[in-house]
């Protein structure tokens, strides 16, 4: 009977332990989820080395608390991220609003790296107003006695801009549709037009930035919502992290060449976390691995010595 209740719980530890590693083999559809003040950081973005998508890697870093975005024009604050309409809102320190108004070169403006392009742009609804630009700049050139570049976009331009406080120190030199004595002192354009806000190669002073919070409505520039609102996208068919995420994982990728990985707890797959393991699949024994084999082990030993084998 001594035996049979041995063999009784060497089983049924080894049942248990079989459990807790299929469970933790499958990992946590969740390990690459972060927070960092009151915002969610998930998929695509991650702040840990190998999670979200490589299109967004070395994007986002939480400091006290805050997170950051950094790009080639700078680091910006990121008040929300929205992930049904997939967007972010940036915050610019150094960017003019309706009561201030900031020149000398201060602002960031937005420029991204090539190879990010395709994944992260300011929304069509976003307005750029840049401030103090000269008569050199690359904005006006071709324009000499014609109709100014700037343009409204989605109602907000800078016949609105100019009657913010924030101008009432400077007075700013209104232009109407042609312009003899130089440009205004403000330039309304969408980034889908110039393709990058580089106030040093615009030569401008100074930008404001501008977001239509649609159907929403509101009466003048005070009641605009001021920053910068980016749209992202995953490139392609993201059929990959649904179906890794359908099976447990968490969507990542390799840090030596980018390509797309499913991180099932103590393994990663090229495909998904119910998937054959194989060597392409760079699994890593853990203890529980080793603890079950071993169980496994004396238990079967344990019932060959009781039944005489």
């Amino acid at each position: 009977m001594a035996h049979i209740l041995t063999v009784f719980f060497f089983i049924t530890t080894f049942q248990t332990l079989s459990v807790l590693h299929g469970v933790y083999s499958h990992g946590n559809a969740h390990k690459c989820r972060s927070y960092c003040g009151n915002l969610t950081v998930d998929y695509p973005f991650a702040i840990q080395s190998g999670c979200g998508h490589s299109g967004y890697r070395d994007l986002l870093f939480c400091i006290n608390d805050v997170l950051m975005l950094h790009i080639s024009s700078g680091s910006y604050r990121v008040l929300d991220i929205d992930y049904a309409y997939e967007s972010l809102t940036l915050d610019d320190p150094h960017m003019s609003t309706c009561s201030s108004i900031v020149f000398g070169h201060r602002g960031n403006g937005f420029v991204v790296e090539r190879w990010r392009e395709p994944y992260l742009n300011p929304t069509a609804d976003n307005v750029f107003m840049l401030l103090g630009c000269t008569a050199e700049s690359p904005l006006f050139q071709g324009f000499p006695g014609k109709h100014l570049p700037c343009r409204n976009v989605s109602g907000m331009g800078c016949e609105e801009y100019y009657g913010c406080p924030g101008w009432d120190i400077i007075g700013p030199k209104k232009v109407g549709v042609v312009y003899g004595s130089g440009p205004p002192d403000c330039c309304a354009v969408s980034f889908e037009a110039i393709k990058a806000i580089n106030l040093t190669k615009l030569s401008c002073q100074g930008y404001s930035s501008a977001y239509s919070l649609a159907p929403l409505r509101v009466d003048g520039p005070h009641g605009w919502s001021y920053g910068i609102r980016v749209k992202y996208s995953v490139e392609g068919d993201d059929s990959f992290c649904k179906a890794c995420e359908a099976t447990g994982g968490s969507c990542g990728y390799d840090v030596n060449d980018f390509s797309s990985l499913c991180m099932c707890g103590s393994w990663n797959s090229t495909s998904n976390c119910d998937s054959v393991h194989s060597a392409s699949h760079r699994r890593t024994w853990s203890l529980m691995d080793a603890l079950t084999g071993l169980v496994e082990c004396i238990a079967i030993w344990k019932l060959s010595a009781t039944l005489g084998l």
